[in-house]
Order: structure tokens, then sequence, then C-alpha cells
């Protein structure tokens, strides 16, 4: 079917560029519809005659459709379509760093975003899948067709069912319609213009199918049709996607995070009446347990090896009355600013007092920043610390919290220890702190600069014969660059030449050694009890070759090569449990928000966890962000119980980010009283199948 010149369909999509005359359509000639439902001008051809007209002006062949009114409503439709496009193209342009003319038209802006997600889009519009994804594109079924933006109005809402949304197209645009009208209806609706219903009778064959998935997106509507729309959503209201029953599957028991600065430095239970209240109404919930932070800034304040553990003793004490499970994290690390640290508590006062006089016992950038969220690796076996060693530190501050909470482990109350091994207590270097102006989706920076992770360095230089490799790259960027403008991140950089081949193994099996020497002295402290370690989910950039951020936080896994399963190994040496991070969060999600950041969590979910099924070790899990909605908590429970597993795999547990007045909001916590139901297999009542 050939739309009108002017109308909605006009050049394939397409926006005229601002400089058109906008009065052009003062100069054209009425249209009328040929026998075959073709638009053509009055105008004829030199030498061709004009079909004969009626007398009533009708039939086929001499009926006029375009009248003044209808010029004029077709000029102010292309005038909001002129300013709709300007602010998407500026929007892009800023926000999203698209290389568009400013003068682009929606063509443009299609062929980018489908490029952005993977796909070829060839000069003359031609558009398929790269070899990459074709396998996936012949799976599916035909794909929804992507209809140009236009000004914002209420689209008509329709019963939705589910369909596969286009990548990099926002929800508002990718919504689904599987129950249209049928041909015949559609083509009396009232909802078409007089030249559309004429078009669509003429050429019933390009109606879609009823099932056919197309793409709802909001058209300019006259009042009339503004409320009908309404009418029609009022009464039709789109259902919630369908979710999975998980009533009869395995038990997955379910912890929750304590507020940070529960404990102060004090040893104080900071509001303890109201936490008694908040735990009790957890424990009616069917929670099995909580999770404490023992802060090393807390407990080791003020004097080397002297441990005040007088708070921590009321509150377990009070968590063992309510008879709930305890989970404990040796927090090496300070608090306070990172995303979610709502209080202060620092290093101990002892040691940042050393680390005035030597500050490179702390992670250090290029350009010589210190970090003192936590020490360097560099001083695992330095004897800096008033005569002790990092790790020594490490291991008497655990063996002195085994011997003073003994009966907690005898009783089988304390369920699992996690062993902080780096920034916010998780196996990783601290390559994006927000204190360093870094922001999402920055790529970081290595933090390997201070005086004894060089002296690593060297002597891994001259191991390996090449002296001058010792030295840390020059052309990685800073913390907010993106990967294609560094020489060392971009496709076929640096980051996979000799020298960065060999810098980057020694720079993350300084990270897995760490962890070894850490993980052997916390099983000599907890022998016979779990212990776990949290490898956060670095999943920004996770989509570019490199995967840049993840080669600052220490992980080596661009795309030729399986970064996690040095650290599965180290974990299954010591019979350490993994507690990753990111399950809640959707890929879909994240590149509606930050398309820029090639973000995709749910494939690094899926490579962390099956490393660690693969080698038979437990995994654990929290969310990274807060979360309320049954969304986030739906896609938690597919990652816990993974649908159709031949082995019928599941997390050793999950721990909920994080007990917060928030949560007992009455829908919130709704929500995460069925989400505990289903995560401990059972039936809900409510089930959306």
């Amino acid at each position: 079917m050939q739309a009108a010149p002017g109308e909605d369909g006009d050049e394939g999509m397409g926006v005229k560029d601002e400089d058109d005359d906008e009065d052009g359509d003062e100069e054209e000639d009425d249209y009328y519809i040929d026998a075959a439902g073709r638009y053509l001008p009055v105008a004829s051809p030199v030498g061709v005659a004009p079909p004969p007209m009626s007398p009533a002006g009708g039939g086929t062949g001499g009926r006029r459709v375009r009248a003044r009114e209808e010029k004029e409503r077709t000029k102010l439709r292309e005038r909001q379509r002129r300013a709709i496009t300007g602010r998407i193209l500026a929007g892009l342009r800023q926000h999203g760093n698209y290389n568009l003319r400013v003068r682009a038209d929606i063509n443009e802006v299609v062929a980018a975003l489908a490029r952005e997600a993977g796909w070829v889009v060839l000069p003359d519009g031609t558009t398929f899948p790269s070899s990459s994804s074709a396998a996936a594109t012949h799976s599916q079924p035909g794909r929804p067709v992507m209809v140009a933006a236009a000004p914002p109005a209420t689209p008509l809402a329709l019963p939705t069912s589910p369909a596969h949304p286009l990548r990099g197209v926002a929800p508002v645009a990718a919504r689904p319609i599987s129950h249209r009208p049928a041909a015949a209806s559609l083509r009396s609706s009232s909802l078409l213009s007089a030249p559309r219903a004429a078009a669509a009778a003429a050429c019933p064959a390009d109606v879609p199918d009823e099932d056919s998935p197309l793409l709802a997106v909001p058209v300019p509507m006259d009042p009339a049709d503004d409320a009908l729309a309404k009418q029609v959503a009022d009464a039709a209201p789109p259902r919630p996607p369908p979710e999975r029953d998980f009533a009869g599957t395995p038990y997955v028991p379910v912890y929750v995070m304590l507020p940070l600065g529960v404990v102060n430095v004090s040893g104080e239970v900071v509001d303890a009446d109201e936490l008694v209240g908040q735990l009790r109404v957890l424990k009616a919930a069917g929670v099995d347990g909580v999770m404490v932070d023992c802060w090393w800034g807390n407990v080791e304040a003020h004097r080397p090896q002297e441990y005040n553990w007088i708070g921590y003793k009321r509150l377990f004490q009070m968590i063992r009355e309510l008879k709930l499970k305890l989970q404990v994290v040796m927090s090496f690390h300070e608090c306070g600013g990172n995303v979610g640290d709502d209080v202060s508590i620092p290093l101990p006062h002892w040691v940042t007092e050393i680390g005035r006089s030597n500050p490179d016992i702390y992670f250090t950038d290029r350009a010589g920043r210190r970090n003192t969220e936590c020490l360097s690796w560099g001083i695992d076996k330095e004897r800096v610390l008033q005569g002790r060693t990092a790790v020594e530190v490490y291991f008497d501050f655990m063996r002195s919290f085994r011997v003073e909470f003994d009966e907690y482990f005898e009783d089988g109350i304390i369920s699992e220890i996690e062993i902080g091994l780096g920034a916010c207590g998780e196996l990783r270097y601290p390559s994006y702190p927000a204190k360093h102006g870094w922001k999402y989706p920055g790529i970081g920076e290595f933090q390997c600069y201070d005086r004894y992770l060089q002296k690593q360095l060297r002597k891994a230089a001259e191991a390996r014969g090449h002296t001058i490799w010792a030295r840390g790259p020059d052309n990685a960027g800073h913390y907010n660059s993106e990967p294609n403008l560094t020489g060392f991140f971009c496709d076929g950089g640096d980051y996979d030449s000799y020298y960065g081949r060999f810098f980057l193994n020694w720079y993350s099996q300084v990270l897995v050694d760490h962890a070894d020497r850490v993980l052997m002295l916390a099983r000599l402290a907890f022998e016979g009890s779990n212990i776990a370690v949290k490898v956060s989910g670095v999943h920004w950039w996770y989509k570019t070759a490199s995967h840049v951020a993840e080669l600052t936080a220490g992980f080596y896994n661009p795309c030729n090569r399986d970064g996690y399963a040095p650290i599965v190994a180290v974990l299954k040496k010591h019979d350490a449990a993994l507690n990753f991070t990111c399950v809640e969060l959707r890929t879909m999600d994240q590149h509606e928000v930050y398309p820029e950041a090639f973000a995709d969590p749910e494939g690094l979910v899926w490579q962390v966890l099956n490393a660690a099924w693969d080698a038979g070790i437990q995994v654990a899990s929290e969310n990274a962000l807060p979360c309320y909605d049954r969304e986030g908590f739906n896609k938690i429970l597919e990652n816990a119980k993974p649908r159709n597993d031949p082995d019928g795999r599941h997390l050793l547990g999950f721990t909920y980010l994080r007990l917060s007045n928030v949560l007992f909001e009455r829908p919130n916590f709704f929500e995460f009283e069925r989400f505990v139901k289903r995560m401990h297999g059972e039936a809900v009542l409510d089930l959306q199948v």
C-alpha cells in the first residue's frame, strides 16, 4: 500500500529537514485515487490526459481527497514531527553520544539504533542481523515492524501479549499489539482518516493478521478518537506478563542485610527497639536470617589487637532470641563514599595514622591519587602495620571473632562467614571510586601505582625478560573515558598486544593471589564453618570486546578469555562459596536507561553462575540495587532456580539489600513477602499465569 505524501507514512518514516519549505503544500496539486487505489496528482505528465471525473466529483476516477483543512492539518503534523525529531536528536547526541547530523531524519535515527543493537544497515536501507546474531534471528518469529516516533499522544491501549522487543527501543515504543481488529472492521474504523481508510479498503492484503506483533506508537488523534481510545483502555487494561510457578521447587533461604551502621563505634546497637520490631515482622514473613557487617574500623578502632565486640554481642543476642540465622561479613574496608553508603566508618585510627606517613599502603591510580577505602594488596606480605603484615592483621581479627562468638557457631546461629577481600567487601580493585569523580558507566582506572605493587610489577617484567614492560598502560584513558576513545581498550587495542596480555595477566593474578592468601587463613580461623566471597557484578561494557570495566576491576575477562575461571578455582581450593551480585538486573532495562554503557548483566550472571556450578562450588547471590517491584523479584527467582536445568542446580541462598523503612511500606512489603514464599517453593494465590 502506497502512503499519500504528507501523511504519517511519508517517505518511509522519514521526516523532512528543518529547512524544507513548510509552505510546500500550498504549491501541491490535489490528489485523486485511481482504480488501483494509488494516490496520484491531478497534474498529469505532458501528453497524458488525466482520468475523467464524474459530475459529482466521486467515483474511482475523480475523487478529490485534499481539502484546505486537510492541508492545514498536514502542515501542523509536519511541524510537530519536526519539533519532536529535533528533541530526539538533541537527546541522542547529548546523552547517547550518537554521531547524528543536526538535521538528521528518522531513518538515520532508526539506522543508528539498529547498528547499536548489532544489526547491519546498508546505505540503501537494507537491514539484516550480523553473523553473530543470525542464528538467534532465524529461530525467532517475525520481528515487529518499527514505526517512526510521533508527537506525544495517548496510544490506543489494547490487550497485549509478550513479543520479542527490539533492542534499543524504549518500552513506550516497543509495546506489542497482538489483538487487532479484523480486516473488515479495520477498513471501516473511525480511527482511520479518509485517505487511509480508502487505501486500506483498496489493499486488504496489507492489513496485518490479528496475531501480527506490531509496535504501538502514539499518533496524533482527534479529540473524539482520543476519547474512544481512553474508553478502550479503561475497558481492557493490559494484563501483567505471565509468571512462572515456583511451587514445589527447591527451598532457597532468604536473608536481609541489616543497616550498615546498626552497631556504632561506641559499641551500641542503634535504634534497638525499632530494630527488634522490624526483625519480628521479617520473621513472620518467613525470612530465614539477617546479614551483619562487622567493621574492622569499629572493632579494632584505636590500638592494634584491642577488639571491642560488645555492640555485636548485644545485636547477636537479639537475633538469637528471635530464632533467626546470621551471616556475618568480615568488613576490612571503610564505609562511606559508595552507592548506598549512609554512614561513615573509616579504617582503624591506628591504620590511618600509618597511612599519613606511608600513603603507599593504599591503592593508587596513575595520577597518584590514594584510595583509602581499603589496603593495597601489595602489603599482604609487607610488615608495615606496626610489625604485622596485612594478612596477619586480617587473620588476628578473624580469630578473635571466632573465639568471642564460639557459642553462636556451636549452636548453628552463624550460618556463614563472608570474607571481605577488597573495595566494598568485594573481591575487586577499587577501580571506579565515586570520590575520585567516577560516574557510571565510566571505564575506571587501574589501581597498581603504589610502590609495593610497582615493585611486584618490575619483578614480573624482569622474570619475563622485558624490563620495559614494568609500567602501567599510558593510553588507558581516565575514570570516565569510553573504551573506543582509548588506545588500550579500543577494538584491536593494546589490551590484546603482547605487552597488554602480560600486564593484564599480572594485574588479575595479584587479585587471585590475594584471595588465595586470605582464604587460606580464613579457613584456619573458621575451620568447619561455611565461608563465602562476594564478587561484584561489573556488567557495564560487557558487550564490548575488551570488557574494559572488568579489566580495570581485576577480572581479565575479554571476549576471548574466561576471566572468572581462576577465581572459581581458588574458591574451590578453600571450599568457599561464591556470592554474586546484580541478579535482579535485566539487560533490556539497562539498555533503555544507559544505551551507551553496552551493559549485559544477564549475560554476566549466566557466565559467572555457570562457571561456579561447573566447578562444583556453591553459589549465593544478592541484589546490587534496591528492589521493591515484582519484575525485579521475578528476575531474581529466574536466576535462583534456572528453568529446565538438567542438574537441578539452584542458589545456596539469597541476601536482600537492604533493611529500611521503605521496605516496610505496604505495597513493597507485600511483594517482598510474596517473593520469600516463592523462594521457599511455596504456592502463591495471585500467580499471573
